[in-house]
C-alpha cells in the first residue's frame, strides 16, 4: 500500500499572474502563498488481476474498471482527476485507488491541484517511475490544464511539494521557488480562513481574465502590473516582518483584483470582510479566483477569537488555520 498526502495552499499575493504566458509580460513577477494543514490524501492498495478501482470518499464518487484498456475507453468518469492521471501512468497491475480532501469543495485553496499532486506521486511510485518535484509539478499541472480544459496557473502546486511559505519567481528562464524565512507562528496568529459556503470554478473566472488580457485590455493589463508590483513589495514586507505594510498590500491587490472581471466578489464575500472589519480585522482577500469559496482574514493581535466568532455567525465557515510545515509526503 502507498500513500501520499499533499497541503492546500493560500495565497496572499500574485496570483492568476502565474498563468502562462501572463507573466511574461509583467517583468519581475512573482506569487507569494502558504501551505496549509488541510490536507490532501491518495492510497493505492494492490490487486490481484487487472481489475481498476477509484474511489473519492470525501465525494462519494466511484468507478469499477475491469481493466486499463475499459478506463481509457470510458467517455466520462465519476473520479475524472484519478481517471486522467491514472490514464497518464497506465499501471499494469490492478489496485483500489482511494482519495480524501479535507477541504471543502471548491473552496479556492488549491484542494484539486494538491489532490492532483499526492495521486501522481503515489501512481509514480506505484509504477516505480523515478519523478524529481519539478518534473512532478510540471506532469500535475498539465494533467490538470487537461482535466479542466482551461489554463492553470503553476503558483499551487508548490506548496502543496514544499510546505511552508513560497516565493515563486516567474521568470522568461523557468519558475523558481524560494522559500520564505518567516516562522509559521506569525502567520497563524494574524490570519483566519472563513469559507463562504458557495463553491467556485476557478477555470472561469481566471479564463475570463486571461482572454481579456490576451485580447488586448488596457486596464486588465494596468491592473496586472499593479498586481506584479503589490506581490513584489509583499514578499519584501514578508522579509521584513513588517505586518503594518503586508495588511495595506493585501488590501490594495483586493481592490484591483475584484476589477479585473465581473463575479470576483460576491454578496456573502463582501458581507464577511464588513464583519470581519467591525470585529478587529485589518485586511481580506478571496483565496483563488474568486466567485465564492474561501476569504483570507488578517486581524488584529488578539482578536483573532472576536473575529473568528462575528464571522461565523454572519455565516462563514471558519476552516483551520495551521501553516504546513512541510509538503508531500509519500509512505
Amino acid at each position: 500500500m502507498i500513500t501520499a498526502q499533499a497541503p492546500c495552499r493560500a495565497d496572499l499575493a500574485g496570483g492568476t499572474v502565474d498563468l502562462w504566458p501572463l507573466y511574461l509580460f509583467h517583468p519581475g513577477a512573482l506569487t507569494l502563498n502558504f501551505a496549509l494543514e488541510i490536507l490532501t490524501t491518495c492510497r493505492i492498495t494492490p490487486l490481484s488481476g487487472k481489475g481498476i478501482e477509484l474511489r473519492s470518499v470525501d465525494t462519494g464518487r466511484h468507478d469499477i474498471f475491469s481493466d486499463l484498456a475499459e478506463l481509457n475507453g470510458k467517455a466520462k468518469c465519476q473520479h475524472t482527476l484519478a481517471a486522467c492521471a491514472v490514464s497518464f501512468f497506465a499501471p499494469e497491475q490492478g489496485f483500489r485507488l482511494e482519495t480524501n480532501s479535507e477541504s471543502p469543495a471548491g473552496a479556492g485553496i488549491s484542494g484539486s491541484s494538491a489532490m492532483m499532486i499526492a495521486t501522481c506521486a503515489a501512481l509514480a511510485r506505484f509504477t516505480g517511475r523515478e519523478m524529481d518535484l519539478e518534473r512532478l509539478r510540471m506532469l500535475a499541472q498539465n494533467i490538470e490544464a487537461q482535466m479542466i480544459q482551461v489554463p492553470t496557473g503553476c503558483q499551487d502546486y508548490y506548496p502543496a511539494l514544499y510546505g511552508g511559505v513560497s516565493a515563486i519567481h516567474l521568470n522568461a528562464d523557468g519558475i523558481h521557488r524560494a522559500p520564505v524565512p518567516v516562522a509559521a507562528e506569525e502567520i497563524e496568529m494574524r490570519f483566519l480562513l472563513a469559507y463562504t459556503g458557495a463553491p467556485r470554478q476557478s477555470g472561469i473566472n481566471n479564463w475570463e481574465v486571461f482572454k481579456a488580457h490576451i485580447d488586448g485590455d488596457r486596464r486588465v493589463a494596468r491592473n496586472f502590473d499593479k498586481i506584479v508590483a503589490i506581490a513584489r513589495d509583499m514578499h519584501q514586507a514578508f522579509l521584513r516582518h513588517d505586518w503594518e505594510d503586508v495588511a495595506r498590500l493585501i488590501g490594495e491587490e483586493w481592490k484591483l483584483r475584484r476589477t479585473n472581471a465581473p463575479g470576483i466578489t460576491t454578496a456573502k464575500i463582501d458581507k464577511l470582510v464588513d464583519v470581519a472589519r467591525k470585529h478587529g480585522g485589518r485586511a481580506a482577500k478571496v483565496c483563488g479566483a474568486g466567485g465564492g469559496g474561501c476569504v483570507l482574514l488578517m486581524v488584529e493581535e488578539g482578536t483573532k477569537e472576536a473575529v473568528s466568532e462575528a464571522v461565523a455567525k454572519a455565516g462563514g465557515q471558519m476552516l483551520p488555520l495551521r501553516v504546513a510545515r512541510e509538503g508531500l509526503r509519500i509512505s
